[in-house]
């Protein structure tokens, strides 16, 4: 069929007239906005736009971020970049070029575990992971500054938490920006805290941004903020979105919450415990003091009972007893005792006892002395004693 046959059945357009039907076309029939899921390839910036080809890998198309939209975004791509692009169609019909404008990005999950396992292949043969490195945090911290984004539930948490459980503890709020390309603002106010940190009497830093996706905490998976963060005079908490989310800036910290309140509740004691925890060590001091001193009483009464034995009225007391003692022995024993009993001394006329009946002859003087007195006598006779005759008096006297 010819082009003479056909000219009456077929609609008929200029050059411009078909890219206009064609524009007009995807304007009524494609999503006024739409997600694209692309690599970025060859971006340019040209006059203050950025022109790049997104790609897959199988296909590819143009795209560019206008200057004015590109001053508004958190996050530049670069070469190989994985992104995930919010955008329009715009086709300009003087060159029937179909283009992507794009409205906003963000890196991909892919991109950001890429960089993010980049940095941790650089820094961990560094040592800057090792758990030996991480310092103690402070028991009971004076002062901790706080890097977050301000206002922001974040902060707002921090705050409650802090003045819950230990509001003696002063806080100094350093805001920082938490979204897009911002790891030089975060590096630059860690390393002025770090600097005035003595100044300041700091015991600890938090860095801390609530919510957000993985891609949003890429910001943190920079190896510059993580050297800052390494070298820092004081202990780095860091309560960087969610339990599940992992940086490099929690890696090098030297303690990592799962969320900014976990960070608080890491760093400050708790004084609801600590009231418990002192009632309970006044119990003990308490019982420790009673035993002590009931110990130093017991002490105290030996020692008076010592005292009391060697007082000079009970030494007099058993030197007198001991003396009684004595004397009590000694009149026992004394041969007067023994006359008043009954029995008598018989002394020869020179005063030697007689204590045989052959000391003396018939004839010669004695005495006699009995309990009550002395009896003179002469020996008249002699007779020895016999067992059957019982015991009598050694020599007869008249």
């Amino acid at each position: 069929m010819s082009v003479s046959q056909l000219s009456g059945a077929l609609p008929r357009y200029g050059v411009a007239q078909l890219n206009e039907a064609i524009g007009s076309l995807l304007e009524r029939g494609f999503a006024p906005r739409f997600l694209v899921d692309a690599t970025v390839s060859r971006p340019q910036l040209k006059k203050g736009h950025l022109w790049l080809t997104l790609t897959d890998g199988q296909a590819s198309i143009p795209a560019v971020i206008w200057a004015s939209q590109l001053q508004k975004l958190s996050f530049v791509p670069e070469e190989g970049d994985g992104v995930v692009v919010v955008g329009k169609l715009n086709f300009w019909a003087a060159q029937a070029r179909l283009t992507v404008q794009i409205l906003d990005l963000r890196p991909s999950l892919t991109a950001v575990l890429r960089q993010f396992e980049q940095v941790r292949s650089v820094l961990e043969p560094e040592g800057l992971f090792d758990p030996e490195r991480r310092r103690p945090l402070p028991l009971w911290p004076r002062r901790i500054a706080l890097l977050t984004s301000v206002p922001s539930s974040a902060l707002a948490d921090m705050l409650r938490t802090a003045k819950e459980r230990w509001p003696a503890t002063a806080l100094v709020v350093v805001p920082i920006p938490v979204q897009g390309p911002v790891e030089a603002k975060i590096r630059a106010a860690i390393e002025r805290l770090s600097v005035r940190s003595r100044d300041l009497q700091l015991d600890a830093i938090v860095l801390a941004r609530g919510g957000g996706s993985r891609e949003d905490l890429a910001v943190f998976d920079g190896e510059a903020l993580a050297r800052c963060l390494a070298t820092c005079p004081v202990p780095v908490v860091c309560g960087l979105g969610h339990e599940d989310d992992t940086t490099i800036a929690d890696l090098v910290a030297d303690y990592r919450a799962a969320t900014p309140t976990a960070a608080l509740v890491a760093l400050l004691p708790d004084r609801q415990t600590e009231r418990l925890g002192l009632a309970q060590h006044r119990r003990h001091l308490n019982q420790l003091l009673n035993l002590r001193l009931q110990a130093v009483r017991q002490q105290l009464d030996r020692d008076q009972q010592r005292l009391a034995t060697v007082h000079p009225h009970q030494l007099l007391e058993r030197q007198r007893q001991g003396l009684r003692q004595q004397l009590a022995l000694l009149q026992a024993l004394s041969p007067r005792h023994l006359l008043e009993r009954g029995f008598a001394l018989v002394r020869d006329g020179q005063g030697k006892l007689v204590r045989s009946i052959s000391a003396v002859a018939a004839g010669d003087q004695i005495s006699v002395e009995l309990g009550d007195g002395l009896l003179g006598a002469e020996v008249r006779q002699r007779q020895p004693l016999s067992v059957a005759s019982g015991p009598r008096t050694g020599a007869a006297a008249g």
